[in-house]
């Protein structure tokens, strides 16, 4: 019945190989919609539209070409002072900020230079653009004073500056709410660029969330986050962007970072506010996006950061701030809360230890074969089957897998989508493992309590029918909390794991020291409970040397698997590289020592590897013996020299 269902799937596969050697060697005339025909050979997608390979030309005949958003990073379309980009189908336009219009009259402009926005506002209106105006001219006087900067120290720089960040704030947030005729209000100079929107009605369905843009800096803000409902009168939002302030205040006051690693400012330092009310915390982050000052940074390390203060002045810090993406142009970022922001990235001096990645490669490879024999043997050998082995195989399975994602997705940190899946697959995955080694402990510890309380029969199937649940769903039940709660937190720039940002990684590391501490405690009592037994039995009892045989693999395991993560915490100071081998070494050799302890170590296993073996040698010698008479025939008869095995030529 095989054969007509693969018919359709046939016939599909060689019309569209068809379609596509006729189209190559012939015309394109079916090129999709938004796409134009080059040279009657190929298609490529029409101005505005981007195909979704990537490609510029194609002849894959399901290839589409889509719209490109021209107002959004990496684009990013520049209309001028006064003025928003609308992106529509295949094209843009720029419309002048309400209470501006064009010069012309017109409705749209195509760019920067067509920019003729004049203010039609009232003169209370004008006003409040002068007072902008001399807020700004004020600031450049202050960043122009050489003198100031030189002569204060480290601590009252950042002071002096946060003063000046705050009163910029302050003062530009009363003057927009001075004038709330004036929805939007842009202006700029040299060294800073301001824009202001008022809203004085409710949150709407089309304004659900706003846009501000400065010198290619842009900010996506929820407007129920602006709307303060126990004030009076309208509200404002105000984001400033500052040209050279990151001179001044710049990656020195930075210390959250390796002092190997060479870190930068790498954007302009920006500042988000909110009045009447100076209101710090959001109900959701804000997104930010910046324009690099050095495009296509040749680094992986991207930091974002805010201005905090603290009881000795001003710092950079990443405390709410986490990276969303980067590109060579820009980077975007999440916030939790209202600052000063900014971009910093790292040139890293010290590349990837390479003897490392070999060790872990290396090892993982031994770990995968090792885990996969340590599964076989848990299946066909019949004479070890019983609960232990199936709290062995499950855990097995579980390592087998995480590790196996971890050589081939660990480094594919692009798409983002991809990575955070991978991320989250892997959370599962080790900590399925550790949870099966739980589970290994508790039916231990009753394994171990049974000599003292006839219950075995109780014991396995309480076993039964709790480890796959337990073993499979505590996990799934974690991870799912963890993704619903910070999806954005799965997946690093260089690395498809956790996030070290907002002690994301404890959700890992916690049920982690909470399994081994458990196991611990676990074993501790069984160790007494067996020296309670051994001081009034003898000690050649089967059952006590099997549980006490039992307990030590068990309790080799618990440091097998739980020691490594623990060397990983202790990678700091200077013994931060022999800890870092002595991580690398252990963890990726975790399946070779599961298969050692289970497998190679026990005595029934050792026993059934003996027997298969001598049951592959008698296969493979009675191959021989057939084929060496099926080679004579079975009416050849033997001449008088010919000598059989096992008889010896006489001479006579």
């Amino acid at each position: 019945m095989q054969g007509p269902l693969l018919l359709p799937g046939l016939c599909f596969l060689l019309s569209l190989f068809g379609a596509v050697t006729q189209k190559t060697k012939t015309s394109c005339a079916k090129c999709p919609p938004n796409a134009s025909c080059v040279n009657n050979t190929h298609c490529t997608c029409d101005h505005g539209y981007t195909s979704g390979s990537g490609q510029e030309l194609f002849t894959f005949p399901l290839e589409t070409c889509n719209d490109i958003n021209e107002c959004t990073p990496p684009y990013s379309v520049y209309c001028g002072f006064n003025a928003v980009c609308h992106n529509v189908e295949g094209s843009f336009y720029c419309q002048c900020v309400p209470g501006y219009r064009l010069h012309s009259g017109n409705e749209q402009f195509s760019n920067s230079n067509e920019n003729t926005c004049q203010d039609t506002t009232s003169s209370k209106t004008t006003q409040g653009r002068k007072e902008l105006q001399k807020i700004v001219d004020k600031f450049e006087s202050l960043l122009t004073n050489q003198t100031l900067w030189r002569t204060e120290g480290r601590q009252e720089i950042s002071s002096t500056a946060t003063t000046i960040l705050q009163d910029v704030e302050s003062k530009v947030l009363e003057t927009a709410l001075k004038a709330p005729e004036q929805k939007v209000l842009k202006i700029q100079n040299d060294s800073v660029a301001i824009e202001t929107q008022v809203i004085t009605d409710n949150c709407s369905e089309e304004r659900k969330t706003f846009n501000l843009n400065v010198q290619m800096n842009s900010m996506d803000f929820r407007c129920n986050d602006v709307i303060q409902g126990d004030t009076q009168g309208p509200s404002a939002i105000a984001f400033i962007s500052y040209s050279s302030l990151g001179n001044i205040i710049n990656a020195t006051f930075f210390e959250e970072t390796d002092k190997k690693d060479q870190v930068y400012l790498n954007s302009q330092v920006v500042s988000a506010a909110i009045g009447p009310k100076r209101n710090m915390s959001l109900s959701k982050s804000v997104t930010l996006t910046f324009q690099h000052v050095k495009m296509n940074p040749s680094t992986k390390k991207v930091f974002c950061v805010y201005w905090k203060s603290t009881g000795q002045g001003s710092q950079w810090s990443r405390d709410g701030c986490f990276l969303i993406h980067v590109n060579k142009s820009h980077t975007m970022c999440n916030c939790s809360h209202l600052s000063s922001f900014a971009v910093l990235m790292a040139l890293t001096s010290q590349e990837e230890d390479p003897v490392l990645t070999v060790i872990t490669y290396v090892g993982l490879s031994v770990s995968l074969l090792c885990l996969l024999l340590a599964a076989l043997t848990f299946l066909l050998c019949k004479a070890i089957q019983n609960t232990s082995t199936s709290l062995h195989l499950q855990l097995s399975l579980c390592l087998f897998l995480a590790h196996l994602l971890f050589l081939v997705g660990i480094d594919r940190t692009e798409p983002k989508v991809l990575c955070s899946i991978i991320a989250g697959a892997l959370h599962y995955l080790y900590l399925a493992a550790f949870t099966w080694m739980l589970l290994e402990g508790v039916h231990l510890f009753l394994t171990a309590r049974n000599l003292t309380v006839v219950n075995y029969s109780s014991i396995n199937r309480l076993m039964k029918w709790i480890m796959f649940p337990v073993g499979y769903g505590v996990p799934a039940v974690t991870v799912a909390i963890s993704a619903a709660s910070w999806p954005h937190l799965y997946g690093t720039a260089d690395r498809c794991w956790l996030h070290l940002d907002q002690g994301f990684m404890w959700s890992f590391l916690g049920p982690v020291c909470a399994i081994f501490s458990a196991n611990l405690v676990l074993f501790i009592l069984v160790f007494w409970i067996l020296k309670r037994k051994l001081s009034s039995l003898s000690s050649e009892v089967s059952t006590i040397q099997n549980t006490r045989m039992l307990a030590f693999k068990a309790t080799a395991q618990l440091f097998i698997l739980g020691c490594t993560w623990c060397l990983g915490l202790l990678q700091v100071g200077p013994a931060a590289q022999v800890m870092a081998y002595l991580f690398t070494i252990i963890n990726s050799l975790q399946g070779f020592f599961i298969f050692l302890v289970y497998c190679l170590l026990s005595q029934q296993v050792q026993k059934q590897y003996q027997k298969w073996f001598r049951e592959i040698v008698k296969s493979k010698s009675e191959s021989e013996t057939y084929t060496l008479s099926s080679k004579m025939g079975p009416d050849s008869k033997p001449s008088e020299g010919d000598v059989f095995p096992g008889q010896v030529k006489r001479k006579y």
